[in-house]
């Protein structure tokens, strides 16, 4: 399998996407509110794609609780943003029942825990998300969560290493730096937690470490940071490739991820051109 995760287009498989990862045989798929509809929508496109995919392929989807989710009401339950949560036995709970959720829908990987801090007066892109601003309290929660997705059946994905907090710009649009030196405080979480099966890097510029690449593309930041001082050893997935923190080409952006070290390179808007373009770039390992 190429060591790519992948979104489709819409609400059904289309006979050009199937032909494509059947041809090129993806890690996995991504799913996101576009291709979610209802229960019965959702199992057979479902059903579609574990059958254009390789076995042991993965299917994932984006969901925390709160404004980040995928599977909503009427037909999937409400969870709340993580700032909500105040205890370990809430924490626990609500990975649960997210893991719960998301395994009965049909994925393998849930893209949570948030272990990013809270700052006020910085972008709102992580805001409600983050468990508090207190990095103890991030470490244990978080850690409560993704133990409550994991006994679901679901693999969860802390995000985003070494730490997303500061930044003073939405990396959806444009490209954070973070002048700050000492970041002790943000790789705390994420060191706790550094035995958690996979965790999702950010595309932030961190100046006093890398002044020229963000995170998801700094071999430097991989190794010496996300390897090294916080110790994670599992799989390293991309934030979306998509997002208009990087520059370059989709295949461009997918292997120079590989390259810094990711093991796993993450596209998710669904278009065919993008879907190609990594697939022929990239090889399997």
């Amino acid at each position: 399998m190429k060591p790519v995760i992948l979104g489709v287009a819409g609400l059904r498989l289309l006979p050009e996407e199937r032909a494509l990862f059947l041809a090129h045989r993806p890690r996995g798929i991504i799913l996101f509110s576009r291709n979610i509809e209802n229960p019965t929508q959702l199992a057979e496109l479902v059903a579609d794609l574990r059958a254009a995919l390789p076995a042991g392929a993965l299917l994932m989807v984006d969901q925390e609780g709160g404004r980040v989710a995928r599977l909503k009401p009427p037909h999937w339950p409400e969870l709340p943003p993580a700032s909500n949560l105040k205890t370990q036995d809430e924490a626990y709970a609500h990975g649960l029942a997210l893991g719960t959720m998301v395994r009965q829908a049909g994925f393998d990987v849930a893209a949570a825990p948030v272990l990013d801090l809270y700052y006020e007066r910085e972008t709102e892109v992580i805001g409600d998300r983050a468990i508090s601003a207190n990095a103890r309290t991030v470490a244990a929660l978080g850690g409560k969560l993704a133990a409550g997705i994991l006994a679901a059946g679901v693999i969860p994905v802390m995000k985003h290493i070494p730490g997303h907090g500061r930044a003073r710009v939405d990396s959806h649009i444009a490209l954070p730096r973070v002048p700050e030196a000492n970041l002790t405080a943000d790789f705390f979480p994420f060191a706790i937690n550094r035995d958690l099966p996979w965790a999702m890097t950010a595309h932030i510029l961190y100046e006093a470490y890398d002044p020229d690449l963000p995170a998801t593309l700094s071999k430097t930041i991989i190794e010496r940071v996300i390897r090294g001082e916080i110790g994670f050893k599992g799989t390293l997935i991309s934030d979306d490739l998509a997002m208009q923190a990087l520059s370059g080409t989709p295949a461009d952006r997918a292997t120079a991820a590989l390259a810094a070290g990711c093991d796993i390179a993450l596209y998710c808007p669904g278009d065919m051109a993008g879907n190609c373009a990594i697939l022929e770039a990239v090889h399997a390992p």
